[in-house]
């Protein structure tokens, strides 16, 4: 059973065939093999299927399959079933009544065995003949199959012969049949390698009104199990590895399965310069492929950044959608979720470690005492790691024996000579903390007087992060974590993960992080959640892996919709030159999510605060507020038409808004180049009140596409900051700190100018100052310094100081969390 299980388990394995002895084929051995390997067809899933007549479900067991082979017209003819017990009897009767004939089993023991003997007119043997039943009972011109289990093995003992009845042995002919099993199991393979269409059961939503919270909304409906989800949109058993029963990770494996599919449409959601209470580009995001799938039967795919646990707790809200446009199950999408955030939390640690850790050695020990504590002698023998051997080689040391090395050598190989005022690499955790913003590390008399101050970020800022959620295989996840810039020796020179050893460790650590989680909307229609990198200091995108999968599965007509964090300014802009680069995909459409509220703020409205009740210009009708604010949305729309993608406006519609207000933002949004500006009701009414939005975007979708990125990757670093600044933000010039300026010329001498740009500014206005609303213009964009994520690819200019630990509010919305002791409920996330 454990050879057959091992089997079972091996892709390279497409059949199993067992050639056992009579006494081993019981029920624990037979349904030990996956029902899908079984080409005996003896496991009681096969026998199921073909009793109930699914014939291109099951293989016919090929014993069977031989006896029904040499038997022609059976009909009204009395077939008797001797010493053919299990799997195969009941096999045998199946198909042969399903032929006409009329069948009767016996044990070789039974009182009655003479009188059906004589009865029958074909006699099937299942097991040797005892030496007490004489052929004599049995009558002439009878044909008797003998069809015992060593038939396969071709071990025959018929006993005495019958000369007045005709007899045949099925050996030959079964094993025939069993490899006529085994090309259409083959076969079956094959063909479930293919893209299969989808058989998608949508859920129906009965919505409410008024419409009660989103928890309350997320209980109320019961989802699917993931198993069947997966089944529904053409995965494979073997391509998702389940976590309780609404989340799956799937492998990558899928992508070369399906590598000649050809891809979906891509759909971007974006958003205006949002107020802090955001504008529900999640919502739309979800909305829309309930629209899609639920009501169009389009196949559609969400893809959603994965949340960081910290502001769960500390700011209330979540990012799985709302209302009726839901990402399920919400407690699970915004806690833990399959693990991602500890794995990169786990990675970005070890290599802090690995940081501080080797800086101690060398300070304290000889080249000497180094060199043989890095490449010990294990067994007797000495010999260089993998990575070590790949280290000497980027110093020009080309030698593997760890005895022919020079001082000199030793001393290049041991020492990192690690600047520790440059490091850059930074612990973190996935807590709102603000006491760990700036610690002091190495206090202990253990480290020996190597004290530094230091700080925690966030987990979600980690470079790693970054890395996830831009990485397009395995393999080039291992090449970016090795890439990654951690601080510069002390002649300048970049030090990476690669030169610490670690890299091999971190993608160990990694390795059930690359894989994109499925979880469902609401309506039942799939939900890739996958990486969650800031959307200041990175690109504030869902995984590449993530959008490449969803494109195989929805098919050539199906579309991805995918968001971007912040506004168009922000996310879309680095979606275009950071992601869309790291691809090679190319978008087909924009949404371009807008609010009234926001653009009444926009028009010269009150401050809009998080937490505090909003004024009553916010929920009276105000046509004036209202089109002084579209010149945001105006130049967002501008903003798209850069990269050369249809837009489409999705104005996110509250119960505050008037009609008059509505028709005015989608008239004057189509005035400014949108393709179409629709309402969106799903907040409140599911998939249902996106349809018009997903009807436009399938029209949006078939239109000419221009599609261009901003800059050359060539040019100068400051040079593609200036372009960013005045053409999407539209300042009149940049000025760099002398810092900022020393940081771009240090990179460029390091051989990183040839990086695209991830700008770090203020997502509450187009300008770096929060307070100026709508479109600011004849400004001078200040950097005040510039980093460098090389193994995610970016350099990152930081527009004013920007935090990458949050902090805890007076009231953190953790007094409202709490756990059901006897339901085991969360209460009070949302």
């Amino acid at each position: 059973v454990n050879e057959i299980v091992r089997l079972n388990e091996d892709p390279n394995v497409q059949g199993l065939a067992l050639d056992l002895p009579e006494s081993l084929y019981s029920s624990k051995v037979l349904n030990a093999v996956k029902p899908e390997k079984d080409v005996d067809g003896l496991s009681d899933v096969n026998l199921g299927r073909l009793v109930r007549g699914d014939a291109c479900d099951c293989l016919v067991p090929p014993v069977v399959s031989a006896v029904i082979e040499l038997l022609e017209d059976l009909g009204g003819k009395k077939v008797l079933l001797v010493g053919a017990d299990g799997a195969v009897g009941a096999a045998l009767q199946c198909l042969l009544q399903r032929e006409g004939a009329a069948t009767m089993s016996c044990r070789w023991k039974a009182p009655q065995l003479r009188t059906k003997l004589h009865q029958a007119d074909v006699v099937v043997v299942g097991s040797t003949k005892p030496d007490d039943v004489p052929v004599s009972w049995i009558k002439p011109g009878t044909t008797i199959i003998s069809c015992s289990h060593d038939l396969l093995s071709e071990k025959r003992n018929y006993g005495q012969q019958n000369n007045h009845a005709a007899e045949n042995a099925v050996g030959s002919l079964a094993i025939a049949m069993r490899m006529q099993n085994m090309v259409k199991n083959a076969e079956r393979w094959i063909q479930s390698q293919q893209y299969r269409k989808w058989d998608l059961r949508c859920l129906k939503l009965q919505p409410l009104s008024p419409v009660p919270s989103d928890i309350e909304i997320s209980r109320a409906q019961s989802p699917k199990a993931v198993d069947v989800l997966a089944k529904e949109i053409g995965l494979l058993t073997d391509e998702i590895e389940i976590y309780g029963q609404t989340k799956a990770k799937v492998r990558l494996s899928l992508l070369e399965r399906l590598k000649d599919q050809p891809d979906g449409k891509y759909v971007l959601v974006a958003g205006i310069t949002p107020t802090p209470l955001g504008e529900g580009k999640s919502t739309v995001t979800i909305g829309l492929v309930q629209a899609l799938t639920a009501h169009l039967n389009i196949n559609s795919f969400a893809c959603l950044r994965q949340p960081s646990q910290g502001p769960t707790f500390g700011v209330k809200g979540g990012a799985a959608g709302g209302g009726y446009a839901q990402c399920r199950l919400m407690e699970e999408f915004n806690l833990h979720l399959t693990g991602d955030i500890h794995a990169i939390t786990a990675a970005n640690n070890l290599l802090a470690a690995a940081i501080d850790a080797r800086i101690l050695h060398e300070n304290t020990q000889s080249d000497k005492a180094l060199y043989n504590r890095l490449v010990p002698v294990v067994n007797g023998v000495r010999g260089f790691s993998a990575i070590q051997l790949a280290r000497l080689r980027r110093l020009g040391i080309n030698k593997t024996d760890p005895g022919t090395l020079t001082e000199e050598e030793i001393s290049k190989f041991v020492r990192l000579d690690i600047d520790p005022s440059t490091i850059t690499w930074q612990r973190v955790v996935d807590t709102n903390d603000r006491f760990l913003r700036k610690i002091t590390v190495g206090q202990a008399k253990t480290e020996k007087g190597f004290v530094r101050q230091a700080q925690f970020d966030i987990a979600v800022a980690s470079e790693i992060m970054a890395i996830l959620a831009l990485t397009t295989s395995l393999q080039d996840m291992k090449e970016r974590l090795g890439r990654m810039v951690v601080a510069n020796d002390k002649k300048g020179e970049p030090v990476t993960a690669e030169d610490l050893g670690v890299t091999g460790a971190l993608a160990v650590l990694m390795k059930d992080a690359i894989k994109p989680t499925l979880m469902q909307t609401l309506e039942g229609t799939p939900v890739f959640v996958h990486a969650g990198p800031f959307a200041n200091i990175a690109h504030g995108n869902s995984s590449v892996l993530a959008d490449k999968i969803a494109l195989k599965l929805v098919g050539e007509k199906g579309f991805v919709v995918t968001e971007a964090g912040f506004g168009a300014d922000i996310g879309m802009e680095k979606f275009f030159n950071i992601k869309c680069r790291a691809s090679g995909l190319v978008p087909s459409v924009v949404v371009l999510v807008a609010t009234v509220r926001a653009l009444k703020m926009h028009g010269g409205g009150p401050n809009v605060t998080a937490g505090a009740p909003l004024k009553k210009e916010y929920t009276e009708e105000n046509l004036q507020l209202v089109a002084a604010g579209c010149c945001n949305l105006q130049k967002q729309i501008q903003i798209t038409q850069l990269f050369g993608v249809p837009v489409v406006v999705a104005l996110n519609v509250f119960k505050t808004d008037s009609p008059a207000e509505v028709d005015l933002v989608c008239e004057m949004a189509k005035q400014s180049g949108a393709f179409d500006a629709v309402p969106c009701n799903h907040w409140s009414a599911g998939g249902k009140g996106a349809v018009q939005l997903a009807q436009a975007v399938e029209k949006a979708a078939s239109q000419k596409n221009s599609f261009k990125y901003l800059y050359n990757l060539e040019l100068p670093i400051v040079e593609k900051i200036r372009i960013i600044a005045q053409k999407v933000y539209g300042a009149q010039d940049i000025e760099l700190s002398p810092a900022a300026q020393s940081q771009v010329d240090r990179y460029t001498q390091q051989g990183f100018g040839n990086l695209p740009i991830c700008m770090a500014k203020t997502h509450l206005s187009l300008s770096h100052q929060p307070e100026r609303k709508g479109v600011p213009t004849g400004f001078i964009l200040p950097i005040s310094e510039v980093r460098a994520s090389i193994g995610a690819g970016f350099i990152y200019p930081l527009v004013g100081t920007m935090s990458t630990m949050p902090g805890l509010p007076t009231r953190p919305c953790f007094y409202d969390i709490d756990l059901d002791s006897v339901t085991e409920q969360v209460k009070g996330l949302f």
